[in-house]
C-alpha cells in the first residue's frame, strides 16, 4: 500500500510557481545589489552618452501626374518615367552624402564636457579652425582652450604629443599637425575661458557613411511621390541643414544630368551645320558657273510648258529625298560605335513621332543607369537589367528608322520614276537646263535641311533654360530641440531588468543543477521512508556544555521542531509499544546525528521521562568529544571488560535537562567484536528496565559494518539526512534499504534546514562535522558553484 502511493506522488510531481517565486524572493538581497550595479552602470552610461536629436521633412518627386505641364517647345523636361523607388535609391547614395558632408562641414566637430556627456556645439562653437591644408580623408583631433580676449592653448594632439601651443586668435600658428588658423566666432565670450572645446576632424568617407546609417527615406503613401527624409545628429540644427542641403545636392545633380540631352543635341546639330553648310556653298558655285557658261540666257520660259508637270513630281520627290536624307543621317549615328553610351539627340525632326518618343524612353533609361552605376558597380542586378533594356531599345530605334528609310525609299523611286516620265516629254530641252534644274534642286534641299536645323538649335537653347528641378520641398527640415536618445527610462530599465534577470537566472540555474536534497519535497517525491521530522538550522549560542540548544518552554523554530519530531517518534510504534532504544544513522558524517541525539534526549526529558544518550561511535566518540569526555570510562572498557557494571560508566544528569550520558570510554582498535558481543544485548536489556528512552548516536551507515551490527538493538532507527550535504542521487539507496528492511523501523530526519520562502526551512546547516572514515568532509555540487559566485560579487 505505501509503495502504491509513493509511486502515486511520483506521478503528480510538478513545479510549484509560487515555491518558485518565494525561493527567489528569499535571495532578494541578490537581486537588490545586481539590480543596484547595473542600474548603476546603465544610468551612467545614459549620463554620459551624448544626447541624438533627429529632424524631418516632406519632399515630392516631380512626376506627369503632379507636376503642372509649362509651356515646353520639346520633351527634354518628360518627368513621365519618373521612378520612386529610384529616386530614393540615388538619395541614400555615398557620392550624394559625400558632396553634403563637404558642404556642410560636418566632417568637423566642435564639441564641450558638460557633466559626464559632451554636447555638440556646430555652428555654436566660440572658435573656428581654419586649415587649408586639410583633406577630406584627414582624420585629427586637438582641444582648444580659451585664455583670454584674444589667447587660446592647443593641447591633447590626437598624434599622441604632450605639447601645449598657444596660439592668438586670427593669426597663423604652427602646431604639431600643421599650420592652422584659430578664428574666434560670435560665441567667443568670458563664459567660455578656461573651458576645454574639442576639435575633431573626420574623413569624409567616416562622416557619409554614418549619416546614411542615420538617414531614413520613406515613401508616406504607397502610390504617391511624397517622401519623408529623417535624420538623426547630435545637434538638431546640423540634422536639418543636412537634410535641406542633401535635397538641393540631389536636384543639381539631376538638373546636371537633363542639361546633359541638351548638350549632346546642340553639338550635334552643330556638327550638322558645318557639314550641310559645305555642301550648300558647293551647290551654289555650280549654279553660278551654269550661270555663267549659258551667257545669263534663261531658257526656263522656253520649257516651262514641257516641265510642268515634272516639277511637281519634283517637289514631292524633293520632300521624300529630304526626309530620306535626314533618317540616314539619324542612322549614321546610332550606327556610330563611339556613341553607344551616348544620349540619343531628340526631338530633331529626323524621324516620325513614334521613334522619338521610344528615344525619350532610352535617353531616361540611360541617364537612370548612369546615376545607379556612381553609387553602386556595373554588376549590381539593377544596372545589368537596364542595359538589357537600353540594348533593345536601341535595336528597336535602328530597325524603326530603317523601316522609315525603306519606306521612303520605295515613295522616292515612284516619284522618280513619274519625274522622269514627265520629263521625257521635254527632251528637247538644252542639256545645260537640265542640270541648272538639278542643281537648284539640290540648292533647295540643302537650304531647307540648314533652316531646319538652325530652329532645332534655338529650340534646345530654349529648352536648357527651362529645364527643373526634380524635387520639390512641401515642410522643410527644422530642427528639433528634443532629444530622442539616450532615453533615461529606457536605459534605468534596461539597467534594472537585466539586474533583476540575471540572478534570477542564476539562481534558478544553480536550483536545477543542484542535487542535493534540500527540502521535504524532495524527499517525499523520491522515497516511501516515513519522514518524522524537519530540523531548522540553529543560529543560537548555548551555555549547555553538552550543545542542547532547546528548552522547555522556548518557542523557536528550533525547540518546536523537537516537539514535533518527540510526536511523530511515539506513531513509530512496534507491536502496540512505543520505541524505546532510538538509534541514530546516516550515510555521510556531518549529518547532525550527535546534535540531534543531545536535542532530542532534552526534548524527550522535558516530559519528565528518564532518558539516556549513549555513544556507540566507537572509532570517533563525537558525542564524547563534544561532551568533554574522551578520557574516562565507557562503552568501550565496559563491552571489554566484564566486571565493569552499568553504573561504573553511566554520568549522571549530563545536561540541564536531566539527560544521563555513557560516553565511549577510548577509541576501540576492534569496534565491530565489541558491538557483536552479548554484552551489548545485556547492556541494552538493563538500561531498559531503567530509562524511558534509549539514544544510541551511531555511525554512517556504508562507510563501516558498525551500523548494521548495532540495528539488532534498535526499536527505531532515525536516518539523518542533512540539507545540502546529501545527494538526491542517494535516495533510492534508502528506499532500498527501507524495503530490504536492513535497519529495524527506519525513518527520516531532515536536518540543518536554513529558512526560506517557498522550501520551508532551507538549507546551509553551519556545523562543521569531519569524520575520519577515510572520508573527508564532502560539498555538493551546488555548494561549490555557490561559493565561486558568491566570491565573484565580492570582488
Amino acid at each position: 500500500m505505501k509503495q502504491q502511493q509513493y509511486t502515486e506522488v511520483q506521478k503528480e510531481k510538478s513545479i510549484n510557481i509560487l515555491d518558485v517565486l518565494k525561493h527567489l524572493l528569499y535571495h532578494w538581497k541578490w537581486f537588490a545589489l545586481s539590480m543596484l550595479i547595473f542600474g548603476s552602470y546603465y544610468y551612467y552610461q545614459y549620463a554620459k552618452s551624448p544626447y541624438i536629436y533627429q529632424s524631418s521633412g516632406s519632399f515630392i518627386i516631380k512626376t506627369a501626374a503632379n507636376t503642372p505641364r509649362t509651356a515646353r517647345i520639346s520633351s527634354i523636361n518628360d518627368v513621365s518615367s519618373v521612378s520612386v523607388s529610384s529616386e530614393i535609391l540615388q538619395l541614400k547614395s555615398k557620392e550624394l552624402m559625400r558632396h553634403t558632408v563637404q558642404r556642410i562641414g560636418a566632417d568637423k566637430s566642435y564639441s564641450m564636457q558638460q557633466g559626464f556627456r559632451r554636447k555638440e556645439l556646430y555652428k555654436d562653437s566660440p572658435v573656428e579652425v581654419d586649415a587649408a591644408w586639410l583633406k577630406a580623408t584627414d582624420a585629427l583631433s586637438f582641444t582648444i582652450t580659451p585664455l583670454g580676449p584674444q589667447e587660446v592653448l592647443l593641447s591633447n594632439w590626437s598624434t599622441g604629443e604632450q605639447q601645449e601651443v598657444k596660439a592668438t586668435l586670427g593669426k597663423a600658428v604652427r602646431t604639431p599637425l600643421g599650420q592652422m588658423v584659430i578664428k574666434g566666432t560670435d560665441h567667443y565670450a568670458k563664459a567660455v575661458y578656461k573651458q576645454e572645446i574639442k576639435f575633431e576632424k573626420h574623413t569624409v568617407e567616416a562622416m557619409a557613411n554614418y549619416y546614411i546609417s542615420t538617414l531614413a527615406i520613406t515613401q508616406m503613401e504607397e502610390e504617391a511621390s511624397l517622401l519623408e527624409i529623417v535624420v538623426e545628429d547630435t545637434h538638431p540644427v546640423r540634422a536639418a541643414t543636412l537634410i535641406g542641403e542633401m535635397v538641393q545636392v540631389y536636384n543639381e545633380i539631376s538638373l546636371s544630368d537633363k542639361n546633359q540631352i541638351g548638350v549632346n543635341t546642340a553639338n550635334f546639330i552643330r556638327e550638322r551645320l558645318a557639314i550641310i553648310e559645305q555642301e550648300l556653298g558647293s551647290v551654289e558655285s555650280n549654279i553660278e558657273q551654269l550661270q555663267t557658261q549659258n551667257q545669263g540666257m534663261d531658257v526656263s520660259t522656253i520649257g516651262s510648258a514641257y516641265f510642268s508637270d515634272s516639277r511637281t513630281y519634283q517637289a514631292e520627290r524633293t520632300k521624300v529625298e529630304t526626309d530620306i536624307n535626314l533618317a540616314q543621317i539619324m542612322r549614321g549615328y546610332l550606327t556610330d560605335g563611339s556613341k553607344k553610351n551616348e544620349l540619343i539627340p531628340n526631338n530633331t525632326g529626323l524621324v516620325d513621332a513614334s521613334v522619338e518618343s521610344q528615344i525619350n524612353e532610352y535617353n531616361a533609361n540611360l541617364l537612370r543607369r548612369k546615376r545607379l552605376v556612381e553609387g553602386n558597380n556595373e554588376a549590381n542586378p539593377v544596372v545589368q537589367d537596364l542595359d538589357r533594356t537600353l540594348n533593345s531599345m536601341r535595336d528597336n530605334i535602328g530597325r524603326a528608322v530603317d523601316n522609315t528609310i525603306d519606306g521612303l525609299g520605295i515613295k522616292a523611286r515612284s516619284m522618280k520614276n513619274e519625274e522622269y516620265s514627265a520629263r521625257g516629254k521635254a527632251l528637247q530641252v538644252p542639256q545645260k537646263q537640265r542640270a541648272m534644274l538639278s542643281e537648284e534642286r539640290q540648292q533647295k534641299v540643302k537650304e531647307q535641311l540648314y533652316l531646319y536645323l538652325l530652329n532645332k538649335r534655338e529650340e534646345n537653347a530654349i529648352n536648357l533654360a527651362m529645364t527643373e528641378d526634380n524635387m520639390r520641398t512641401i515642410d522643410p527640415a527644422m530642427a528639433s530641440f528634443s532629444p530622442v536618445a539616450p532615453s533615461r527610462l529606457h536605459k534605468l530599465g534596461l539597467g534594472l531588468g537585466i539586474g533583476f534577470i540575471l540572478p534570477a537566472i542564476i539562481i534558478l540555474t544553480l536550483s536545477i543543477v543542484d542535487t542535493g536534497v534540500r527540502r521535504r519535497q524532495d524527499i517525499e517525491e523520491a522515497i516511501s521512508v516515513p519522514l518524522l521530522g524537519e530540523i531548522p538550522l540553529s543560529k543560537g549560542k548555548t551555555d549547555d556544555q553538552s550543545g542542547a540548544t532547546v528548552s522547555g518552554t522556548g518557542r523557536d523554530p528550533l525547540t518546536e521542531a523537537f516537539r514535533i519530531l518527540r510526536t511523530n517518534i511515539n506513531f513509530m510504534q512496534r507491536g502496540g509499544k512505543h520505541p524505546k532504544v532510538i538509534t541514530l544513522t546516516s550515510f555521510i558524517p556531518g549529518a547532525g546525528k550527535t546534535f540531534t541525539s543531545i536535542n532530542l534526549s532534552s526534548t524527550l526529558a522535558f516530559l519528565n521521562k528518564k532518558v539516556i544518550v549513549v555513544d556507540l561511535d566507537l572509532r570517533k566518540g563525537t558525542l564524547s568529544r563534544q561532551m568533554g569526555d574522551v578520557k574516562g570510562r565507557g562503552m568501550s572498557h565496559y563491552l571489554a571488560d566484564p566486571t565493569l557494571t552499568i553504573e561504573d560508566i553511566i554520568q549522571r544528569n549530563a545536561t540541564p535537562s536531566g539527560v544521563d550520558y555513557i560516553p565511549i570510554g577510548m577509541e576501540a582498535p576492534n569496534p565491530v567484536e565489541l558491538l557483536l558481543s552479548d554484552r551489548l544485548d545485556k547492556f541494552i536489556a538493563e538500561l531498559s528496565t531503567i530509562y524511558d528512552y534509549i539514544i544510541v548516536d551511531g555511525v554512517p551507515m556504508g562507510i563501516v559494518a558498525d551500523a548494521s551490527v548495532v540495528d539488532r538493538i534498535s526499536d527505531l532507527t532515525l536516518f539523518v539526512i542533512r540539507a545540502g550535504k546529501m545527494d538526491k542521487r542517494q535516495l533510492p539507496d534508502l528506499q532500498k534499504i527501507y524495503d530490504e528492511q536492513k535497519l529495524s523501523n527506519l525513518a527520516v530526519i531532515l536536518n540543518g534546514l536554513k529558512a526560506q520562502s517557498g522550501y520551508g526551512y532551507g538549507y546551509g546547516y553551519g556545523y562543521g562535522y569531519g569524520y575520519g572514515y577515510g572520508n573527508e568532509k564532502e560539498q555538493t555540487i551546488f555548494a561549490k558553484i555557490k561559493r565561486a559566485f558568491s566570491k565573484l560579487i565580492r570582488k
